[in-house]
């Protein structure tokens, strides 16, 4: 019997999928819910907790919550479940990223025009189609996330979940935010009032900028003014994350109480003093965003041949990338010269953060331009192991930590109560970070939702190649 259901299980993936492309742009698609009760037996389970993995485990999940996990052995089906063995399979906690932007993207053109409730509502079923199944948006966002967060926080999702800074703060005369969006400030007050207002919208977190894009802009936020931003935003509750790019500007936000970076120190190496002082601070490197930094390197980039990358754009964009114009800019880009060593600086500081103490998790500043949905989550992963972590450290800052840090204490971790986020993979990812996408399954809040080997954006399904068991 258990067999026949995992056939028609499958038929009916197999018949949803032929509908997926659209989906994933529209938002049409219903959840596939597999009833009430779903068992899933006979895997490896990794927990997002840091700990080993443990062979021949076992999940009940009900009404979208983990109702039981444990040994396989140890299980007792409820009545009525769909029970599904996943023998040779891998099974993980989704994946959170804790730095992306939402909805300000249509191809490869960045405007505000498409920032809509049904743009952000695509792009999070992307995410969830790459088994990202959380975002941290950061920074950009207006009305529309927080209607959309509300509806997912009312109900059982069936794309990514939203967390958002609502609008950052940024130094009228300097670096950060997006153009036309009312998030600049001149005084310390001002800066305080825009704290306060994303605070009444119910920001999850408060974010500022303190750069200037390698000298070409004349100032940085005076330190007035982010002294002001984290304070206000203490007072309100909310924790503070900062984009930085320079060593001595991170020491200073340390000391002003600032929570987080969102980028790695990117200027010259760290020392042992800063990275004590990071763990004196109790201060997160958040996110290192070390595949924004990577794709900065490259004129064309490696992977547009890769079918985990090109299922998710479309053949438009994937052309675009591949012209001798789009080519020939990005490798006269003003400071791409530059950019080797920010990645290498990037690497290296991350690294000795990591083996120096310090909290980390896993974020990518996906989703404007040149920073893709989904795929630099698992790009980022690769180059985490890159810098000196192993797969399990890296798997564990991408659920557990994020979820530690962003203070959502119900996703991350796969026991009992927790949210059915979940990823099942075909190959082990502590054999090889890159198996994660090895994607078979998604779970959010126990909706089954299209992988990214089942969907094919812009066209048909059967149009694009490749699938989750191939290397």
């Amino acid at each position: 019997m258990a067999n026949r259901k995992g056939l028609m299980i499958a038929m009916a993936a197999l018949a949803l999928a032929a509908g997926c492309h659209r989906a994933a742009e529209d938002g049409s698609r219903a959840p596939d819910r597999r009833g009430d009760t779903l068992v899933l037996r006979y895997f490896t389970l990794f927990d997002g907790t840091g700990a080993a993995p443990v062979r021949d485990a076992a999940l009940v999940m009900t009404n979208g919550r983990i109702s039981w996990v444990g040994a396989s052995a140890d299980l007792r089906i409820p009545d009525g479940a769909t029970v599904e063995d996943l023998t040779g399979k891998f099974v993980m906690p989704g994946i959170i990223d804790s730095h992306v932007h939402l909805g300000r993207m249509k191809g490869l053109e960045q405007d505000s025009k498409y920032y809509t409730v049904d743009n952000i509502r695509s792009q999070l079923r992307l995410y969830a189609a790459y088994g990202v199944t959380a975002v941290q948006s950061l920074g950009t966002d207006q009305d529309a996330a927080f209607e959309v967060r509300a509806a997912e926080r009312s109900g059982r999702p069936d794309m990514a979940r939203v967390f958002t800074a609502g609008l950052g703060v940024v130094y009228d005369h300097g670096y950060g935010g997006l153009p036309g969006l009312p998030q600049r400030v001149d005084t310390p007050e001002e800066a305080r009032k825009l704290v306060d207002s994303q605070k009444a919208k119910g920001a999850d977190l408060i974010k500022l900028w303190m750069d200037d894009e390698f000298g070409d802009i004349p100032r940085l936020m005076p330190y007035s003014i982010s002294a002001a931003v984290i304070d206000q935003a203490r007072k309100d509750g909310l924790k503070t994350v900062a984009h930085v790019f320079y060593r001595d500007n991170a020491r200073e936000l340390m000391n002003e109480g600032l929570n987080g970076f969102a980028h790695e120190i990117r200027d010259r190496p760290v020392d042992d003093a800063f990275v004590a002082a990071m763990k004196q601070h109790g201060a997160w490197q958040m996110a290192a965003t070390l595949s924004r930094e990577a794709s900065f390197t490259y004129a064309k980039l490696p992977f547009l041949d890769d079918p985990f990358f090109s299922r998710g754009v479309t053949p438009q964009v994937l052309d675009e990338l591949r012209s001798d114009a789009h080519v020939k800019a990005a490798g006269s880009a003003r400071h791409f010269a530059q950019y080797p060593r920010v990645l290498h600086n990037a690497m290296t500081n991350f690294a000795r953060e990591v083996r120096g103490g310090v909290r980390y998790g896993m974020g990518t500043d996906s989703g404007l331009s040149g920073r893709y949905i989904g795929y630099f989550a698992h790009w980022e992963l690769e180059l985490m192991v890159k810098a000196g972590l192993t797969p399990l450290e890296a798997l564990t800052a991408a659920t557990g930590s994020n979820a530690e840090f962003i203070g959502a204490s119900d996703i991350g971790t796969i026991a009992k109560g927790k949210q059915a986020d979940l990823l099942v993979l075909d190959r082990n990812p502590l054999d090889d970070i890159r198996n994660t996408r090895s994607i078979r399954q998604v779970f959010i809040a126990g909706n089954s939702v299209p992988t990214i080997w089942q969907i094919c954006v812009g066209r048909q399904p059967e149009a694009c190649t490749g699938s989750a068991g191939s290397p």
